[in-house]
């Protein structure tokens, strides 16, 4: 189903006259600065549907942000970049900032009245209709933003300047010492198939236990603790009181590095 198609529907469910079918399929702007003294190279993207729109979004930032030696993980991105369903991805510009560790994605759409509670698990706006292509659950803008935290950064959600809401990841960048060692080489653990799903599966929820991955990857609890306790043996998740794992710095790392295209 074509973009455009998909913003119908959209439209149409929610039988507003706050959004218009675009009578083209959407493009979406990169604009990537080079130094804040000289105007930015600015690329158009789009895609003939839905997925490919948002993982040629993803990609694209992804690859221009670290070409520039930006540290935002590509999960983060993905995660921010889907929820411009929202906006029926109108007017959206994706801003390359400070060498790569600051991406600003912005849109012309509604807007997001409540920006605590989105940031919050369990507060969604998605329809029916968009469940169809996102989990729609209210989890992509807070695993986001705790994953970022993880790597000392920030998200932060602000309106833009007429209407529509602007998105902000940012990573401080370390300074370096005179004389510091070289930065060590990643040596990526070799993982399992099905390690990498449970792996992503707590990067989508940010927590999960055993009882949780033994439910959605259909396998025995005895199976699902197992692994757990393996990537926890590669410090790429942790374990809290309550029993479920999250991401370390190294899991977040990781899973930028499996999952980019």
């Amino acid at each position: 189903m074509s973009i455009r198609d998909v913003i119908r529907r959209l439209v149409e469910e929610r039988q507003t006259d706050d959004a218009a079918v675009p009578p083209e399929e959407p493009e979406v702007r990169l604009a990537i600065y080079d130094s804040p003294l000289t105007a930015p190279r600015v690329i158009s993207l789009s895609g003939e549907d839905f997925e490919t729109l948002i993982g040629e979004l993803a990609a694209q930032t992804y690859n221009y942000s670290h070409e520039r030696g930006g540290r935002i993980p590509f999960v983060v991105i993905r995660e921010v970049v889907e929820n411009l369903i929202h906006a029926y991805f109108r007017d959206a510009v994706i801003t390359i900032l400070d060498n790569g560790d600051t991406i600003r994605i912005s849109d012309q759409g509604p807007g997001i009245r409540d920006k605590q509670r989105a940031l919050q698990p369990g507060f969604t706006t998605a329809t029916r209709e968009m469940r169809r292509f996102i989990r729609g659950v209210g989890s992509g803008l807070p695993v986001a933003k705790e994953q970022l935290a993880f790597l000392g950064g920030t998200l932060g959600i602000e309106d833009n300047l007429d209407r529509g809401t602007v998105v902000t990841l940012s990573l401080a960048r370390a300074p370096a010492s005179p004389g510091s060692a070289a930065p060590r080489q990643s040596s990526r653990p070799d993982l399992t198939s099905r390690q990498k799903k449970v792996l992503l599966l707590i990067g989508e929820l940010g927590a999960a236990g055993p009882t949780t991955m033994a439910k959605e990857l259909d396998i025995s609890h005895s199976t699902a603790y197992r692994e757990l306790r393996a990537l926890e043996h590669l410090k790429l998740v942790q374990s809290k009181s309550s029993g479920k794992r999250t991401l370390t710095e190294d899991g977040i790392i990781y899973l930028g590095e499996i999952f980019t295209p």
